[in-house]
């Protein structure tokens, strides 16, 4: 039942979990609202925090662009875990978290990928050429999470 607190075996069953959304809803939201924040964790256990663009590819994973010697990849290549916070453009309003498994698609595999996502944003196509070189020129990796979890599908 979504949007109930119950326990959560991968929580130790405490009744105190973060009531959970239907995940094809999570993947609606995420093809319209595009703004987040990207937490990942840090060689030392911290919490570290990005500002990324979300989107949803054909297999209902959550991509996003980045670096590869960006904090957050270096993060995931140790640590695959992942929680982002998507809201609207307005900020203040409807909202949810997503949580999962990440994996990084490096470069040259990375390539279509990236592509794919770009095509998923409504502007205009670039060049693609150019857009490739600039993929390689600046290292560009492809960010992909398994939903495992989102929520909350309420207000509070």
């Amino acid at each position: 039942m979504a949007g109930r607190l119950r326990p959560s075996p991968r929580c130790g069953g405490s009744p105190f979990t973060f009531p959970t959304m239907d995940l094809n809803e999570a993947r609606g939201f995420l093809r319209e609202q595009h703004h987040g924040v990207l937490a990942t964790r840090g060689a030392d256990g911290r919490i570290q925090q990005s500002p990324v663009l979300v989107n949803v590819d054909g297999e209902g994973r959550a991509i996003i662009s980045s670096r590869e010697t960006a904090y957050k990849v270096r993060n995931l290549h140790r640590d695959p875990w992942a929680q982002a916070c998507v809201f609207t453009d307005r900020f203040f309003g409807r909202w949810l978290y997503i949580e999962g498994r990440a994996e990084v698609v490096s470069l040259p595999e990375a390539m279509d990928p990236l592509i794919d996502y770009y095509k998923r944003f409504p502007d205009e196509n670039p060049d693609w050429d150019d857009y490739r070189a600039r993929m390689e020129r600046e290292r560009r990796v492809l960010i992909r999470i398994e939903l495992e979890r989102a929520g909350p599908d309420r207000q509070g």
